[in-house]
């Protein structure tokens, strides 16, 4: 089980460029270092770090149809499964540098303006299927329509 824990303490290249002044944190295990030098007792919390980041997982997935922040909890599980797991700290890394482009292609005024005339677009159509809805049905809840 290649979980990077030994070995490497710095980030490789493949991880990407730093973004901003932030330097990334060190790819490997972040057990305390008498838990690492043990290894039945490294196995068993990566065991546990394991079990409770599949259990917050699982909680978002859970949450996505039904109310609550799915997504964060969802990304707070694989955070957990970051502080020992290499694969779990790349995915983070590279969901983060995606959601950062995203936010930086939202800023584009190009963009922000195509946002803003699709929104309104969008308002106008559902302003105009409420109004024929009243026009046709008066102020009356769906299903309380009797034709």
């Amino acid at each position: 089980m290649n979980t990077g824990s030994k070995g490497r303490s710095e980030p490789t290249e493949a991880a990407g460029p730093t973004v901003g002044a932030e330097a990334e944190q060190p790819i490997g295990s972040r057990a305390p270092q008498y838990i690492q030098a043990r290894k039945a007792l490294h196995l068993s919390w990566q065991v546990g770090v394991f079990i409770v980041g599949l259990a917050v997982v699982v909680a978002g997935i859970i949450m996505l149809p039904l109310p609550g922040p799915g997504w964060l909890v969802i990304f707070g599980g694989m955070a957990i499964w970051a502080t020992e797991f290499v694969w779990a700290q790349l995915v983070l890394r590279w969901t983060k540098r995606k959601v950062t482009e995203a936010a930086q292609r939202a800023l584009d005024p190009k963009v922000r303006r195509r946002n803003i005339i699709l929104t309104t677009i969008g308002l106008v159509i559902v302003a105009v299927l409420v109004a024929v809805y009243v026009w046709k049905f008066g102020i009356t809840m769906p299903w309380k329509i009797e034709e």
